[in-house]
């Protein structure tokens, strides 16, 4: 399911953890920051995992860092890149801790909103 891809029709926390993985991704330099939200509003921010023997996304790492710190559940997910879309492998991750219903925000480099799905 797709929603809709304009900014007035985000929230401030679904704007927020958009600012939050664009701020990851430009500090640290990696292809992709990723931020989620928990179902207590806590939220969890990565950028990209890149070593010889571990591979992540930003999106995989964020929801990784979300379990490991008990989190139960996910309200939403955002990732900046400059993907076109987000791939299946981090839509099922999302959709593992947060259900198919799980909104996955994609935004460019610039922070402007390319796409909104469901982690479905």
């Amino acid at each position: 399911m797709t929603l809709s891809s304009e900014h007035g029709d985000l929230g401030a926390e679904d704007l927020k953890i958009i600012t939050l993985a664009r701020s990851a991704r430009a500090r640290n330099g990696v292809p992709e920051g990723a931020a989620v939200r928990d179902e207590t509003g806590r939220t969890y921010v990565a950028g990209t995992v890149e070593l010889e023997s571990l591979k992540l996304s930003a999106l995989r790492t964020a929801v990784a860092m979300a379990v490991a710190s008990g989190a139960q559940s996910l309200e939403a997910a955002a990732v900046v890149s400059n993907a076109e879309a987000a791939s299946d492998e981090d839509r099922a991750a999302v959709r593992d801790l947060g259900g198919p219903d799980t909104p996955v925000l994609l935004a460019g480099p610039d922070g402007k909103l390319r796409t909104a799905v469901t982690a479905g």
